[in-house]
């Protein structure tokens, strides 16, 4: 009588559950003999066991393909190695879907991504307000996307960081999405279904941008979420430039800031254009402005400061004269603190930038006026936006 090869469980237990069912082996045979039955060997593609599931990956069939394995404890290391390096899926996951695979790596590969759908969808109710802003430009336009993550600790991980890039190169290409000298909202959902091809080791071919997100968000083990795009098109005489704050490599950071500059003359210097430009986006990440202009500011706004500084300036119990310059003092700050062209000049604080530019047009020879700006900073808005089910806010813009 022949006995599988380390087959665990008494043959007398095979035995009394099903007398002439033959036991498989896991390696496509089966030679043990119960009351004079021989059992042939075994190819059909059903369960082993009579449950006639048809299923590779039955409980029954499971339970027997463990335990009939012929790999060796330091192959099988050596193919739970293999298979973090490939997915940098948690090793608990690796091991398992390598045992229920009977330690074949390619299928073992195969069932990882399958249940990274299942583990992505059972993350995506979780809180993801860290991650990394992708900024990709060219001659002619600039987008930058908010990738979501739950830790800091995997918007470090450079395949995280690796997908935030190509989604920003993703942004830059959608059509539809662009307006002459603005900044739009460009929404994940029309670009979530893209194809585009991957050429990283751990992710690479061709996938949905839907599909790249559900396998990084399976190996990083987190819930990971494309929040929202932004997109700006360069001036037709102008440059635009970007800036990126806490960058740990080129093209990702946490804080981004884009700045269009407009010339009339389009034989003015550009490097003069592209130096002061560089200056001014680093400025709208540090100054945080909210308006472009004091005309941008709307009566709303205006009217709900000015009450507000009024009642201030009431509860000193000056005369209602001293109240009234009070707040119109009060509201000049109020202007050097959100508007652009009124805010002090963070490089050369001397200036505002209204100033600025007006030296920067007698240097080039032309009038020189910022077209549009934004500022993008990760997670802003997110807390609120999940505890009151608000709308997606937008960046400061103008």
């Amino acid at each position: 009588m022949a006995f599988v090869r380390g087959l665990k469980r008494p043959i007398e237990i095979f035995c009394k559950r099903r007398m002439n069912t033959p036991v498989h082996s896991g390696l496509g045979y089966s030679a043990m003999a119960c009351k004079g039955a021989y059992f042939a060997d075994f190819r059909e593609n059903k369960c082993p066991f009579g449950c006639n599931c048809a299923n590779a990956f039955c409980s029954h069939c499971i339970s027997a393909r463990r335990y009939s394995t012929e790999v060796s404890p330091s192959e099988q290391m050596n193919l739970i190695k293999q298979l973090r390096e490939r997915t940098s899926a948690p090793i608990k996951e690796v091991k398992s879907a390598l045992v229920d695979s009977n330690w074949h790596i390619e299928s073992a590969q195969k069932e990882l991504r399958k249940r990274g759908i299942v583990l992505a969808s059972k993350k995506a109710s979780r809180t993801a307000a860290e991650g990394l802003l992708a900024l990709a430009q060219n001659d002619r336009k600039a987008a930058v996307i908010e990738l979501n993550c739950e830790t800091d600790f995997v918007a470090r991980n450079e395949i995280f960081q690796y997908l935030a890039l190509s989604l920003a190169k993703v942004a830059l290409l959608v059509d539809g999405t662009w307006q002459p000298s603005g900044a739009l909202h460009v929404g994940p959902e029309l670009f979530e279904e893209l194809k585009i091809n991957f050429h990283h080791p751990k992710l690479s071919g061709e996938r949905t941008v839907q599909n790249a997100i559900t396998e990084v968000a399976a190996m990083m083990g987190e819930n990971v979420k494309l929040r929202r795009g932004f997109a700006m098109s360069a001036p037709s005489y102008g440059i635009l430039s970007t800036y990126l704050h806490t960058s740990p490599q080129p093209g990702v950071g946490r804080i981004a800031g884009l700045l269009s500059l407009e010339v009339e003359d389009q034989n003015a210097s550009v490097d003069a254009l592209q130096h002061v430009g560089s200056e001014l986006a680093m400025h709208v990440v540090a100054a945080k402005p909210l308006f472009l202009t004091k005309d941008d500011v709307s009566t709303e706004a205006m009217e709900s400061e000015r009450e507000i500084l009024k009642s201030q300036a009431e509860s000193t119990g000056k005369p209602q004269m001293a109240v009234e310059k009070m707040v119109e003092g009060r509201l000049r700050k109020y202007f050097e603190e959100v508007v652009l062209m009124e805010q002090k000049f963070i490089v050369n604080d001397t200036l505002n930038v209204k100033t600025l530019l007006n030296n920067l047009s007698k240097e080039v020879g032309s009038p020189v006026k910022v077209g549009s700006f934004l500022r993008v900073e990760v997670g802003e808005g997110l807390q609120r936006l999940e505890s009151s089910n608000a709308g997606e806010p937008l960046a400061q813009a103008a």
